[in-house]
């Protein structure tokens, strides 16, 4: 039944999505030249050109997402799913059309349209797309449009799947028992032991997947239970005995015959997503350098006033692939010696007044864009720790040097979320973690933009 539904339910899909992409670039067309240019005898507003362009982008379109895999079942994938896929296909779309003005030197067609088209049909096909995640959220959880699935085992693992089954109802899944020990787990029903059961169950049409969760000592059934599935056709999942140890970020790459579980494989680690997020980090760097210029140059002057020493301060700190580079900041302390090993405090001595202006206001990291433009540093990414420190953390912080995977940043999630000077490093590093398993492009804009707009201007005090 579930499959059938989904079935239909992706045609609609296709049908909806082809009128909206047609639609939006009819729309964008008009827009474009019948109200902002007024040009109503341009060559696209012919009903000849603006027909057959906007259904060849509504066939592409939807021929581009069904490739995407935007048609599959999302019920246990987060929205940004949709967003990083649509907008990608779109922006290949738009891009492959404006090419194909340039070369085939197209008079009948606008690119102005073109980009007004890329922004119009993307909002919408994703608001098409998130009201239809709501109106099925509401109904699973109402008991409608659910996955029947039979859980095999009865132990821990099992009980794991079962809370977080019930804990997340918008997703649609329901468990109709489990085949395991009648004592195993709670407020589910027992369908018996695999021996008695298994293949009568398996055999059952109204199965939409079956879920293993054996320990580890009840390994030597799963040959049995996969037989089993490939022989009456089951969708079938594996929870494995190692879960607690594998991230979210884990691939499988084969090696011949060998499977092997890359457990820390992150999106940066593709070439494309580290393409992008340099290319931004050399645009932004550039950028904010002759934008803070002036204030660069005011802190340099106030800062030699303060106190004798240097402006910059160079200090050691522990980068990418724990490699050690040289981080610069505004000088905010007197010269001292204790400035590779101590964490400043509110009321440090060795602090300048004008030492805690800059540094109550961030104007004190602004030189750490040259870090970024000779890659040293991101723009987001984890804060970067003397080596004293990290030789201490890495003893007494469980996952502490997974955060070198990457390169470090001037801001990052940990700090916009609040982890920021003297807090707690076991949360910094969680946050840390979790940024390196997510990232994607539109995170690090948002993390921009909460500094921006709430995390210039820190809780330190000014002595």
């Amino acid at each position: 039944m579930i499959k059938r539904w989904q079935r239909v339910l992706n045609q609609v899909n296709r049908l909806i999505d082809f009128f909206i992409v047609s639609l939006s670039y009819i729309g964008a067309t008009c827009f474009w030249l019948l109200v902002v240019r007024q040009d109503p005898t341009h060559p696209a507003l012919l009903p000849s050109n603006l027909l057959w362009f906007s259904l060849s982008l509504g066939f592409v379109s939807v021929f581009g997402y069904q490739l995407a895999r935007l048609y599959d079942s999302v019920r246990s994938k987060q929205f940004q799913f949709d967003v990083t896929r649509v907008l990608v296909v779109n922006s290949l779309i738009a891009l492959a059309c404006g090419a194909l003005y340039y070369v085939f030197r197209l008079t009948d067609f606008s690119r102005v349209a073109l980009a007004l088209f890329f922004l119009l049909s993307s909002t919408l096909v994703l608001t098409k797309r998130l009201l239809v995640r709501a109106v099925l959220s509401y109904y699973r959880a109402k008991g409608y449009n659910l996955k029947h699935v039979i859980l095999i085992g009865s132990g821990a693992l099992a009980q794991k799947y079962a809370k977080t089954i019930a804990a997340t109802p918008q997703y649609g899944f329901v468990i109709d028992g489990y085949i395991g020990k009648s004592s195993g787990v709670d407020g589910l029903p027992c369908l018996g032991e695999w021996a008695s059961v298994g293949n009568d169950l398996l055999a059952s049409p109204d199965i939409d997947e079956v879920v293993v969760a054996l320990e580890l000592e009840q390994a030597t059934l799963l040959p049995q239970i996969i037989a089993a599935t490939e022989k009456y056709g089951t969708k079938v999942s594996i929870i494995p005995h190692y879960n607690d140890y594998i991230p979210a970020s884990t691939t499988i790459q084969s090696l011949g015959e060998c499977k092997l579980l890359s457990l820390r494989t992150t999106p940066l680690d593709y070439p494309g997503n580290a393409a992008v997020k340099r290319l931004f980090d050399i645009v932004s760097s550039l950028l904010l350098i002759v934008l803070t210029s002036p204030v660069m140059l005011f802190v340099a002057i106030g800062t030699l006033l303060s106190s004798p020493g240097p402006v910059i301060f160079k200090q050691t700190r522990v980068g990418k692939n724990k490699k050690p580079f040289q981080m610069y900041k505004f000088r905010s302390m007197r010269v001292n010696a204790q400035e590779d090993t101590a964490w400043t405090q509110d009321d440090d001595p060795r602090k300048t007044r004008f030492g805690s202006l800059i540094r109550k206001t961030s104007m004190d990291e602004l030189p750490q864009f040259f870090n970024v433009l000779k890659g040293d540093m991101s723009l987001i990414g984890p804060r970067p720790e003397i080596p004293h420190y990290v030789e201490l953390f890495q003893e007494t912080v469980p996952l502490y040097m997974l955060k070198h995977l990457v390169r470090p940043g001037i801001t990052g999630w940990a700090q916009v979320n609040g982890y920021r000077g003297d807090t707690s490093i076991e949360g910094r590093v969680q946050h840390d973690i979790w940024y390196i398993e997510h990232w994607s492009l539109w995170l690090d804009i948002q993390i921009c933009l909460k500094t921006v707009f709430g995390g210039i201007i820190n809780k330190e005090k000014v002595t």
